[in-house]
C-alpha cells in the first residue's frame, strides 16, 4: 500500500515508516523538516505544518491509508498552539482523506485522554474522559481523539491507539528527560506507594499501528474503536525509571517528597511561569504530580482479540537495547 505517516521523522513515526518499507510498503513521511535517515530508506519526504490543510491534503494526495502520528506534545505550553496541531491538524488529516477518497486512518493517541488524576488499574476502554485535564496535551489529544472516531463512517474506517510511555533506542522525548534530570540529581520518588505502570518498547508501539491498520476496514470490529497499548508487564514507576537510568549507568533514585507537596509545589511553580510569562517549562507542574504518584497500567485485551497485539519485545530485551545504543554500540 502507499501510506502516508504524519510525524514520519519523529521517534514513534520513525519505527513505524521503518516497519513499513520492510514490508514494502510505499511510503511517504509529511513532517515540518527533512530527515536524512528516511532519505536513506528512500522515503518521500515532504515537509509543512498540520494545520496547513493544502499542506495536508497535498501529502495525502494518491495515499490509501494514513497514520496520523505527529503531534504536539508536553506539558507545559499555550493552549492556542496544542490546538493548533493536535486538533486543528487532526481536522485537517480528516478533511484529507475525505477529498481524497483515503478510507483508512489509524490515530496515535494516548491514555492520557482518560486519566482523571486518580489510579487506573487494569482499566479497559470503557473509561470515560474525564471532566477536567490539568495539561493541554491530554485535553486537546481527548478532542482529536473523539474527532477520530466519530469520523468513522461508511466512507472512512478510523481506529485510534493509546501507546502508554514510549521508549527505546534514539528516543528524543522520556528517556532523555529521565537520563538529563538523573545526571542533575534532580529527580525525586513522589510519594511511597510502589505504584504499578505499564510502559511500551517503541518497536512493540509501532507493530501495533500496522497490525490494527491490517485488520482495519469499513465495518470492521476494528473500525471506529480506541485501544490501549502497552508491555503487558507493569513495574513500580520508580523501578523503571530506576531501570532506564541504570542503563547509561547512572544511580537510581532513592529521595522521595510526600505526593501532596509534590502537587502543591506543581501549582505554585505554575502560577509562577504564567505570571512571569516564562517560556520553559516549570521543573514540576501538577500533572506530572499526579502522573508520578498514580498507578497506570491497562486491560490490553480488546487489542489481544481485534488485530491480534502481541508484544514481541519484552521488557528485559528493550532496555538491553537501550543500553547498548547509550553505550554506542547496535542494539
Amino acid at each position: 500500500m502507499k501510506a502516508l505517516v504524519t510525524g514520519g521523522g519523529g521517534f514513534l513515526g520513525g519505527a513505524i515508516v521503518r516497519a513499513l518499507c520492510k514490508r514494502g510498503d510505499t511510503v511517504v513521511s509529511f513532517s515540518r523538516q527533512r530527515y536524512s535517515a528516511l532519505d536513506a530508506l528512500g522515503v518521500t519526504q515532504i515537509q509543512g505544518d498540520l494545520a496547513d490543510p493544502a499542506a495536508v491534503s497535498a501529502a495525502a494526495k494518491g495515499c490509501e491509508i494514513i497514520y496520523h502520528v505527529a503531534a504536539l506534545p508536553g506539558v507545559w505550553g499555550r493552549y492556542n498552539d496544542f490546538y493548533r496541531a493536535n486538533v486543528v491538524g487532526t481536522d485537517n488529516v480528516l478533511a484529507a482523506c475525505a477529498a481524497h477518497g483515503i478510507d483508512k486512518l489509524v490515530y496515535t493517541s494516548s491514555p492520557s485522554v482518560v486519566f482523571n488524576g486518580r489510579d487506573m488499574e487494569g482499566v479497559d476502554e470503557s473509561v470515560p474522559y474525564p471532566a477536567h485535564f490539568e495539561a493541554f496535551y491530554p485535553q486537546t489529544k481527548a478532542l482529536a481523539e473523539q474527532r477520530v472516531l466519530t469520523a468513522n463512517s461508511a466512507q472512512l474506517a478510523t481506529v485510534s491507539l493509546r501507546p502508554h510511555l514510549i521508549w527505546g533506542p534514539n528516543d528524543n522525548h522520556l528517556v532523555p528527560r529521565i537520563l538529563a534530570r538523573g545526571r542533575a540529581g534532580q529527580l525525586r520518588r513522589i510519594g511511597k506507594r510502589p505504584c504499578l505502570v505499564d510502559t511500551i518498547y517503541v518497536d512493540n508501539a509501532a507493530e501495533a499501528h500496522l497490525q490494527a491498520a491490517d485488520h482495519l476496514t469499513i465495518g470492521s470490529p476494528v473500525a471506529g474503536k480506541a485501544y490501549f497499548i502497552a508491555q503487558g508487564e507493569p513495574l513500580p514507576l520508580w523501578e523503571m525509571v530506576n531501570r532506564i537510568l541504570a542503563s547509561a549507568d547512572l544511580p537510581p533514585v532513592e529521595r522521595s517528597v510526600p505526593a501532596s507537596v509534590a502537587y502543591a509545589a506543581g501549582f505554585c511553580l505554575e502560577k509562577l511561569y504564567t505570571l512571569l510569562r516564562l517560556p520553559q517549562e516549570p521543573r514540576l507542574t501538577r500533572f506530572v504530580a499526579r502522573e508520578l504518584s498514580t498507578a497506570h497500567w491497562f486491560d490490553l485485551s480488546a487489542a489481544c482479540r481485534d488485530f491480534g497485539y502481541a508484544p514481541r519485545v519484552s521488557l528485559d530485551e528493550g532496555l538491553r537495547r537501550l543500553r547498548a545504543s547509550l553505550q554506542g554500540a547496535t542494539p
